[in-house]
Parts: C-alpha cells; structure tokens; sequence
C-alpha cells in the first residue's frame, strides 16, 4: 500500500466514527499531511455540525505549516452552503496546495463542483484513491443520491430448518427465541447503523417490538411500521412517543408528539410508493426486519440492496417459513454455532 492509499484508509477508519450520527450525511474522514508526518486529522461527528476538512485543519497547531501540506478526504469536498460552509471554499482560504480524494460526491450539488473549485484555485487535485473502499463504507449514502431511494438491508434469524417463528395467534404467545446474545448484539449494531427501521402488521402486533437499540451505543432509528387497518395497539410500545416513529396506513387518524400517521393506497405500488415517501423525508437508509410477507414483498419487488441472515443451529419442523434469497451469498461470519449469511443485491 502506498502512502496515499495508507492516508485514505486512516479517512476511512475515521470517517467510521461518525457511524449512527451523521445521517442522512456520509461519513467523512480528514487528514492533513505534511513532509511524512499527519499533523491534523478530524471526522464528521454529527449531522449539522462542522464537516471532517474543518475539523482536521482546525486541528493543526501550527497553521503555517498548511501552506505545505496535503489533505486527505475520502469523499470529494461539499461546495455548497448547507448547514455549515463549504469546505471548498475553507481549503483554498487555508491555501493548502494539495488534496487527495478518495471519491466523487454522488450529491448533485456538489458533484464535482467541489474539486472543480479546488483545481480553479489552483490546488493539486487527485481523486480515486481507494475509491471502491470509499463507495462501499458509505453505501447508504450512495445509493440514496444515485437511485433516489433508501438504502434497504433485509435482516431475519431462522431456524437451520427453515423457520423465522412458531405458528401464533396472538401476542401472549411468546415469539421463538432464536439468536444468542453475540448475535443480539450484533443486530442492534445493524440498528445504529441505520437511520430507519421497518416491521409489518403482524411484527407490531404480535412481538410489540421497542425497536431501539439496547446492546449497541449509538442513535436510535426512526421507527416505521405498516399498519394498513389500524390493527396496532394504542398500548403498543411503537405509540409510547420515546422515539420518532412513522405508521403507514389506509386510516385517517391524528398525528400526535413524535408519532405520524401517513395514509396511503395499499396498492400493487405501495413498497414502492412507500420508499418515495421515505426517500422524500430525507431518510437515507432502512433496516427492515420483519415479518415474513413484507420481506418477501421486498424480495420479490427487488427492492432491497443487502441481507443480513442469522441461522441458528435449532430446528422445529414446523413454523413460519422464512424468506427465501436466489442470490449466492456473499460472506459468511459464525458466532457460537450461529451464522449470520451476508447478501448482496
């Protein structure tokens, strides 16, 4: 690895810092080099506040020594005013010579703007170092420019035979448990990593599910459920009001604090339409957990970018039959007997 590339993947491993807080933000990571030496490195912290390039260069003790620096970003510098400056426009005022770039910003308001405002200013720019370790850390964000929708990731545990859940009536009848505590945590990981996440009818009604995260640090996501007939509970925890949540449904029901009704046609289009909506709130990324007939409706709609399949060594006979992929699997992690199979779309 050479040293730009050593550069960018310390961006990266930065830009990681911001995971759970900057969205619908990419992250982003910053160091500023001089002679072999970083004298100045920062990350994006939370949405709203001060980018990873101001961050670094604020960093920098001796700001003289900037005029002979070079700064290292993994996505291209913002040339737009937002909710904070563009940071274009501080590297030429910090008349720092040199910036490496490890990869264009899909935004189109920024969209090479940025570094064709470095270059005019007379800055060495390089860009496409580690570009497709760039693309890949901010995923969400990518695809949230480039197909205008959310990122969508698939997540369910089943049995080695097949099954997500015993057959059940009613919500007194506890759901199966089928991960271990390695692989819980490992699921509220998936939950701060995400800025949105979804379960259908029967999930809310029969598991009354908090959807927060508790073995994970991190931001709670927005809550999202579909409840076509207004069948969730009022005593449900999805209305406590402790997180934003959004309930999809055909009913005209009262919004109330932290809790919105959207109604909608519960059409051949509704993922679809449901999605555009999502996308329209600025929501960049949804874990989508269950149950069965909602994550075959992503599936057979391919509307879905990623899995995430636990398979616990158990078996039932007999259940709720779990989804079904065509696609190969991509990566495999165990953990105790339990596997998580990776996919992607």
């Amino acid at each position: 690895m050479n040293k730009s590339s050593e550069y960018l993947s310390r961006c990266l491993d930065l830009a990681r810092n911001g995971a759970s807080y900057v969205a619908p933000n990419p992250m982003v990571g910053a160091v500023i080099v001089y002679g072999d030496k970083i004298i100045g490195e920062g990350y994006h912290r939370r949405y709203g506040q001060a980018h990873a390039e101001p961050n670094a260069i604020n960093a920098v003790e001796d700001k003289n020594l900037l005029k002979r620096a070079t700064l290292y970003v993994n996505l291209e510098p913002c040339s737009h005013y937002g909710k904070t400056p563009p940071c274009a426009d501080l590297i030429i005022a910090s008349e720092i010579p040199r910036v490496v770039v490890g990869t264009l910003d899909p935004n189109p308001k920024v969209a090479g703007r940025g570094i064709e405002r470095l270059r005019q200013a007379g800055i060495d720019v390089q860009c496409g170092v580690l570009e497709k370790e760039c693309r890949q850390l901010n995923k969400h964000f990518f695809t949230f420019q480039e197909k205008k929708r959310p990122f969508v990731t698939l997540k369910w545990a089943q049995t080695q035979d097949g099954f997500i859940d015993i057959e059940r009536e009613n919500s007194e009848i506890p759901p199966l448990s089928i991960s271990n505590e390695t692989t819980k945590i490992i699921a509220h990981k998936a939950r701060a990593e995400h800025q949105a996440i979804l379960v259908g009818t029967n999930t809310a009604v029969l598991d009354n599910p908090k959807l927060t995260i508790r073995h994970w640090s991190g931001r709670n996501p927005i809550r999202i459920a579909i409840d076509r007939n207004g069948r969730i509970s009022e005593n449900s925890h999805l209305f406590d009001g402790s997180v934003q949540t959004i309930i999809f449904t055909e009913k005209s029901l009262e919004n109330r604090e932290n809790l919105e009704f959207i109604r909608m046609d519960f059409d051949e289009y509704f993922l679809k339409n449901m999605l555009k909506n999502i996308y329209e709130r600025n929501i960049n990324s949804i874990l989508v957990e269950g149950g069965a007939q909602l994550l075959n409706g992503f599936i057979e709609q391919n509307l879905w970018d990623e899995a995430r399949v636990e398979i616990s060594p158990i078996e039932i006979k007999n259940g709720v039959c779990a989804p079904i992929i065509r696609q190969i699997s991509a990566e495999e992690k165990v953990f105790q007997e339990h596997r998580i199979v990776y996919y992607r779309n």
